[in-house]
């Protein structure tokens, strides 16, 4: 937000003060002003737009106090583990013509973006199968904090996959999800996570582990269809993407070849997406009822909701 040229940038609220101290001592906070009360922000006729980036446990209450004074959210990802609030919010927001737009990371990354074109535009055929692994090793003490949802690493971290499968796919019309506490230095933290899409006519098979040594390179996702095939991995910092197609197509030869993909950090085609949606220059990439597909899939996924 500090970067962006289009963004006045007018500061923070964070209500706990061993929290506040914590994130003054980054350099990214350097000069910015703190606000005092969430009502001196939240009044702020000049504001427009707020993010919203406490605990998962936090934010569907403050999003509901930024769409209830007439600003657009900005919204930490997933969207809370209540089902119910979120539903109220969205509702909250088509009533007030406002954007609600989570922050899933992967939507703007060039490579994802490809696959999605790709397979939106029919040049892979029929897509009959979607795989996707992404992982990472937590720590004891972060264990116990990710324990107080269901569904563990899957819930904090896939969901970012199921967001690409939800726009690829849709919603799912059945998931069945393998939760595990593999570890059990922490009881109820599920650190060994599976969820299995079931659509007509396709499936998608998305894992996610807290366990995994150097995870990052074996971070995958596959599309598989009719007329080609997409696989990219690593997922980042420097993507690999690689097609195969059926035939020659647009550009690109029958067989198996390298995609070339530009990178850009994380979020900064978001928060570019979410400005100009603002100033009515461009279109939501995803709808509000999107959010809410993806939301209730990861619930799902999670055992928070049936499948």
């Amino acid at each position: 937000m500090k970067a962006n040229e289009d963004v006045d940038f007018c500061g923070v609220y964070e209500p706990d003060a061993e929290v506040r101290s914590r994130l003054g001592s980054n350099e990214a906070y350097e000069g910015i002003h703190w606000y005092e009360n969430k009502r001196e922000m939240l009044e702020d006729e000049s504001i427009a737009a707020i993010a919203v980036e406490g605990t998962v446990a936090q934010n569907l209450r403050f999003t509901r106090d930024v769409l209830g004074h007439g600003k657009h959210a900005w919204l930490d990802k997933p969207a809370g583990d209540d089902w119910e609030a979120f539903k109220s919010l969205i509702a909250l927001a088509k009533e007030q013509e406002l954007l609600v737009q989570l922050g899933y990371m992967f939507r703007y990354n060039a490579a994802f973006q490809f696959i999605l074109d790709w397979a939106d535009s029919g040049r892979l055929g029929d897509v009959f199968s979607v795989r996707g692994r992404m992982s990472t090793r937590v720590t004891e003490d972060k264990r116990a904090s990710l324990a107080v949802h269901e569904g563990g690493i899957l819930f904090e971290l896939l969901c970012h996959l199921i967001d690409i499968a939800v726009a690829l796919l849709g919603r799912p019309d059945k998931v069945t999800s393998f939760l595990r506490n593999e570890a059990g230095s922490v009881p109820g933290f599920r650190d060994n996570t599976a969820a299995v899409f079931d659509y007509a006519g396709a499936m998608a098979i998305l894992e996610s582990s807290a366990m995994e040594v150097a995870a990052f390179p074996s971070r995958r996702f596959e599309v598989y269809g009719t007329k080609g095939s997409a696989i990219m991995e690593p997922l980042e910092p420097d993507p690999v993407l690689r097609l195969c197609l059926d035939k020659d197509r647009d550009g690109f030869k029958e067989g198996w070849q390298v995609v070339p993909v530009s990178v850009e950090p994380r979020y900064v085609g978001s928060l570019r997406a979410l400005v100009a949606n603002i100033q009515g220059t461009g279109q939501p990439d995803r709808s509000l009822d999107h959010e809410l597909d993806v939301q209730e899939t990861v619930l799902r996924a999670a055992g928070i909701l049936s499948g």
